[in-house]
């Protein structure tokens, strides 16, 4: 579960369907063990969750060891100064590439808030697999760079542009989702953050962290044939 430590932060790979800690938005998850209390049961320490991801994302997220560590951290994010990839699975064929600047809704559910995202097309797949109302279904293997941190953000986007995430139960495709439940028995979302990088704040180094894949990508890697890049090839192995 540990990518990286070092004397300030630990670096998970986060399994999808996990909260990183309860809060009022996620009363229907209070019985369930979040990430933060995972964490001190395996390791036997408190952490401190420096950023967020999406209960249903998984991937890359960082947790300082000390509280006062946590701020020079977030400084980071906050200036934009940390380089973050996110992959996805989205219904259709997606534009080679295109920068989706649009307002996103803030947690208040009131404001609206400027909200950036890179979106670059890796591969695409086309299967002879009905999903209403066509005769045959489409895919594409997406790259994502965030250039604000917005709450669902990529959902969001991703759906705005007509490209919903797989496996997406708020912003997705009701019917593409059972597709993949019911052909290849993929029920997760298919959005994993796959990269990070950026200059370590106590140590001046520049950090470069990967992720592996979980299991239901690597599922339908092998379903549709899809020839991964070298960037991408280094993170299919099963986790």
């Amino acid at each position: 579960m540990i990518l990286y430590e070092d004397d300030f932060i630990v670096a998970i790979n986060k399994p999808n369907n996990i909260l990183v800690h309860h809060s009022s938005m996620s009363r229907n998850q209070q019985n369930q063990e979040n990430l933060i209390q995972l964490l001190k049961r395996k390791y036997h320490k408190r952490y401190y969750p420096i950023h967020r991801l999406d209960r249903k994302t998984s991937g890359i997220i960082l947790f300082a060891k000390k509280k006062e560590y946590v701020s020079k951290f977030q400084e980071l994010f906050i200036q934009n100064a940390i380089q973050k990839t996110y992959y996805g699975i989205v219904r259709g064929f997606s534009p080679t590439y295109i920068l989706i600047d649009s307002d996103v809704k803030g947690r208040d559910s009131l404001v609206y808030k400027n909200a950036v995202t890179e979106l670059t097309t890796i591969t695409t797949k086309e299967i002879v697999i009905p999903v209403t109302p066509y005769n045959s279904s489409r895919y594409s293997l997406v790259k994502l760079q965030p250039k604000t941190g917005r709450l669902h953000q990529l959902r969001i986007h991703l759906n705005k542009i007509n490209h919903p995430l797989i496996g997406d139960p708020k912003y997705g495709d009701r019917f593409h989702n059972r597709m993949f439940i019911k052909e290849f028995s993929c029920d997760k979302l298919f959005l994993h953050a796959g990269l990070l990088v950026f200059n370590h704040p106590f140590t001046h180094k520049e950090i470069l962290l990967k992720a592996d894949f979980p299991k239901d990508w690597n599922t339908i890697f092998n379903v549709f044939n899809w020839k991964l890049s070298h960037e991408l090839h280094r993170f299919t192995r099963n986790n």
